[in-house]
């Protein structure tokens, strides 16, 4: 059972994400009065009904209004396709495990036209990558991981086809970032309304909330600066940690004018996290040492020196 229910959120919290513009910090009490923070997550049905309402609500002419070509639009259903193939999976994989899925969440997800909810959509296939990195060692059926891992092949598709398409640079990274369930379970908690009573509760805990101020679009070697959720203590010592494809890194924050800040360390590179630490990390994120986070903020990188020798 233990297994099951570890699968059931590592499959279930790949979809909470922050939009590519600054994430408004987490406030408890505006969540619903019968909803508490263990049974509060965004599922695979909520990731799916993102996209058919955004299909739904914008046309091929708006797409393409907003400077999208038609080809887009058109891969934007094969995209709406996949995302249900993949509720249909994990929720037959499931119920074959003897667990009765997840019923949906009630969710706020804040596009407003059609650049924002490509935005929106990008992060969103961002964060189920990590989530599904994050939660692969918790999986003991080699199994279930060997589907979890071609689910997670088509994620890494679609969210290069979202980065692609907003002039990111779709390989930022060498590789993808894990983050562990505790930290998407902190990010799912800044969209939701309302989970139904009868979901199972979940054995993580939200970390208290970090929203990056002046935007969430870096250039390595930057300042970066964040502010924390009402109610949080931060002591005078802290680190701010990176945590961006194979690298965790830690440096020596800075609080001023109610800001904690910091620079960007060259490694940091594409879509990344960041959290305050109350000691610097050594290649490894203990959790007990985590003050706030994650937030999310995107790294432009520089375009690499290649050594065509190797």
């Amino acid at each position: 059972m233990k297994f099951a229910l570890l699968t059931t959120v590592f499959t279930a919290l790949c979809a909470p994400s922050i939009l590519a513009v600054p994430l408004e910090a987490r406030n408890t009490t505006s969540i619903a009065p019968n909803t508490n923070r263990s049974t509060t997550r965004v599922t695979d049905v909520d990731v799916l009904q993102f996209a058919l309402t955004g299909l739904s609500r914008f046309t091929r002419a708006d797409f393409i209004r907003a400077g999208f070509p038609a080809s887009f639009f058109n891969q934007l259903q094969f995209v709406a396709r996949d995302e249900a193939s993949h509720v249909v999976f994990l929720q037959r994989a499931l119920t074959g495990l003897g667990v009765r899925p997840v019923s949906a969440c009630r969710y706020n997800f804040p596009f407003t036209d059609v650049r924002s909810f490509v935005g929106l959509a990008s992060v969103l296939e961002g964060i189920g990558v990590s989530a599904y990195l994050g939660g692969a060692p918790l999986i003991s059926n080699k199994g279930f991981l060997g589907a979890a891992g071609a689910i997670l092949a088509a994620e890494g598709v679609h969210q290069s086809l979202f980065r692609n398409s907003l002039n990111l640079i779709a390989s930022a990274n060498i590789a993808g970032t894990a983050i562990n369930p505790n930290a998407i379970f902190s990010l799912a908690s800044a969209f939701i309304v309302s989970c139904p009573r009868g979901n199972p509760a979940l054995p993580f805990t939200a970390f208290p909330s970090l929203s990056p101020r002046g935007g969430s679009l870096f250039g390595v070697n930057t300042l970066s600066r964040f502010v924390i959720g009402r109610g949080i203590v931060i002591p005078p010592v802290f680190f701010i940690t990176f945590v961006s494809g194979f690298d965790i890194i830690s440096i020596p924050g800075v609080f001023s004018g109610g800001f904690y800040s910091g620079r960007i360390p060259r490694q940091i590179s594409g879509q990344s996290f960041v959290f305050l630490t109350r000691t610097a990390a050594r290649g490894t994120l203990v959790e007990s040492t985590i003050l706030a986070g994650p937030a999310i903020i995107e790294v432009n990188p520089t375009i690499p020196n290649l050594n065509l020798l190797i």
